[in-house]
């Protein structure tokens, strides 16, 4: 049994063993796109390089054989740049949205794509489900919200953007009973939340949610902060608030009202509370007095943890400035409280993270009827009453999106890499990318050859299958193309082996329509 060395960890594996399997076997993670374990391994990914200590040079880990005495490097800065270059080359070839626009526009970040195609569905429960894992107050939102989202739908540029503020209200109008999200186990903290505000009714629920105890501390007598102005302006029904607040009640959020924070009982809060959060809109007089650093637009906190200087206070929404959307507000009331939720469990705030995203910008006018496969023809469904959809109007309305996001979004290990590796996607993109082509006629798969890598992990499969068309490359060198032979459709192609090649597919390129 040959003997090697990866990060000064000797091992002994079998004869023939890779050096990506030898490193596996010692608990070494190294990162692969093109390799699939049953499969010929062709390195052309060039993601699991290692480093060859003896003469420097990187090395396939996927395809390399382990030799007597090897002595390699997994993890250090130069194999990090080499991986980092492998995977910006192949995000400069890569024609595909990871996110949806709408999403990336949305400041609370919901999954709409996803919400569309359950309401397209019938499923209303499962859309809610959605919702509130980004919005913790969806019906007052599907009444208020100025729907930033709606200004980068590219169904607009097909005939009109699809109606996603008047679905987000239906998800919540439609429900039957209350939903409550899954809690984390108790933590055994407690958490205080001054203002009942969208910013500090988003906190708690999410606070609630991340397993802390939370109360509400509100110096009216009335819940609701900022949106009551809205409910004055004749924009928010009364009845959305009331209905909101006591599904927060139900889901364990506690409220006490006409409680003005004052020195005194300043004081007592915080050494009753493992972290307080002031969601006290714009209108906290005393700050000076509560011993709190001020700035020129309101409280000072940081920009990335909601922190102020004071160990274990937050702040957010207009608390810090004014913010004019409601959505926005909610949206920092959740990143408040993600970030409290680590200092409730690490002792620091944590700035919140979002994970990569490709993105190809404007839709080309040739590219409208690629995108129009997976949508329906018609233009915007106009709500016939005041209140917003019926059941029917919205599944008609949603079945208007493009499905602009990526299928395998949770689990494209391109987009993992690239994650991981801070890739900078526009570094080697030069020229007129391609444009965007689906194949959408397959029963079961869809194929989007603009963000395949080339990996042959498909026409292998189909091979083993013993599909008689199957897939094959057609060109040579940067021209190459995973496609289907003879001008065959993709049905032809793929009858058997279809499944098993959308699920070893490394990105989204092939995927399963039920996705």
């Amino acid at each position: 049994m040959p003997k090697l060395t990866i990060d000064n960890i000797a091992i002994n594996v079998p004869e023939g063993t890779t050096v990506l399997k030898a490193a596996q076997s010692v608990g070494i993670e190294i990162p692969s796109m093109c390799y699939l374990e049953g499969c010929s391994n062709h390195p052309t990914c060039m993601v699991c390089m290692v480093k060859n200590n003896a003469n420097q040079k990187m090395l396939p880990s996927c395809a390399t054989k382990v030799t007597e005495g090897m002595d390699l490097v997994s993890d250090d800065a130069e194999v990090f740049e080499a991986r980092k270059e492998a995977i910006e080359l192949l995000l400069s070839d890569h024609v595909g949205d990871c996110e949806a626009p709408c999403r990336v526009a949305c400041p609370a970040y919901m999954d709409i794509p996803k919400m569309n195609r359950f309401i397209a569905a019938g499923k209303f429960d499962e859309a809610l489900k959605i919702v509130k894992e980004e919005i913790a107050l969806p019906g007052i939102l599907g009444h208020i919200c100025s729907a930033p989202c709606e200004k980068v739908c590219r169904r607009k540029d097909v005939d009109q953007a699809v109606s996603i503020c008047l679905l987000k209200r239906i998800s919540a109008n439609e429900e039957e009973s209350f939903y409550f999200p899954d809690k984390k186990k108790a933590s055994g903290k407690k958490a205080a939340v001054i203002g009942s505000g969208p910013a500090g009714l988003a906190a708690a629920y999410h606070l609630v949610k991340e397993g802390h105890a939370c109360e509400v501390f509100e110096k009216e007598n009335r819940l609701g902060g900022s949106l009551l102005e809205a409910i004055e302006k004749g924009d928010l029904p009364e009845s959305i608030l009331i209905k909101e607040i006591e599904i927060l009640k139900q889901f364990g959020v506690v409220f006490t009202i006409g409680q003005k924070i004052e020195k005194e009982n300043w004081e007592q809060i915080k050494s009753s509370f493992d972290a307080v959060i002031l969601a006290t809109g714009s209108g906290l007089e005393n700050v000076e007095e509560l011993g709190l650093k001020s700035a020129k637009t309101g409280l000072w906190a940081d920009s990335d943890t909601f922190a102020t200087d004071q160990t274990g206070i937050f702040a957010t929404g207009s608390a810090i400035r004014t913010q004019k959307m409601a959505v926005k507000a909610v949206a920092m009331g959740k990143e408040t409280a993600w970030s409290v939720d680590e200092f409730l469990r690490k002792g620091e705030g944590k700035a919140t993270k979002r994970a990569f995203n490709s993105r190809f910008g404007t839709l080309r006018k040739e590219e409208l009827s690629e995108y129009l496969k997976e949508s329906v023809l018609g233009d915007r469904v106009e709500a016939k009453s005041e209140k917003g959809f019926t059941k029917e109007e919205a599944m008609e309305e949603a079945a208007r999106c493009l499905h602009c996001d990526c299928r395998k979004l949770d689990n494209c290990k391109l987009r993992v890499c690239a994650d991981i590796h801070n890739a900078d996607r526009r570094r080697f993109s030069f020229g007129e990318r391609n444009s965007v082509v689906k194949y959408y006629d397959h029963e079961s798969i869809i194929y989007e050859p603009e963000k395949c890598i080339k990996c042959g992990l498909c026409i292998e499969i189909a091979g083993k299958y013993k599909e008689e068309t199957g897939l094959t490359n057609i060109g040579r060198g940067f021209t190459v193309k995973v496609s289907v032979p003879f001008n065959q459709s993709i049905n032809k192609a793929l009858t058997v082996a279809a499944k098993e090649c959308a699920i070893a597919c490394p990105t989204g390129a092939l995927s399963l329509r039920s996705n």
